[in-house]
């Protein structure tokens, strides 16, 4: 019978612990709540990868056009110059 009265008397520094616990679970709580919403507002705005992605793609795309030009044009010069 002695040992169900030590369990259900709770030490003072038991019931600290506890209190520190609370307070410390609260501050975590709300730490987390801001990591998240930092993380979803990243997560959200455009990287910097995708916007070097994208001007990437423009360039090879302008490059393609303007090879395909060029190579049209001087195919047809040469022609111009073996009638001669």
């Amino acid at each position: 019978m002695g040992k169900k009265d030590a369990t259900t008397a709770k030490l003072p520094v038991d019931q600290y612990r506890k209190q520190i616990g609370k307070q410390d679970y609260k501050k975590t709580k709300v730490a987390l709540k801001a990591t998240r919403l930092k993380a979803d507002a990243l997560r959200s705005a455009p990287g910097i990868k995708d916007i070097l992605l994208v001007v990437v793609a423009i360039l090879v795309f302008v490059l393609c056009v303007y090879a395909f030009f060029y190579l049209n044009l001087s195919m047809e010069l040469d022609l111009d110059n073996d009638v001669d």
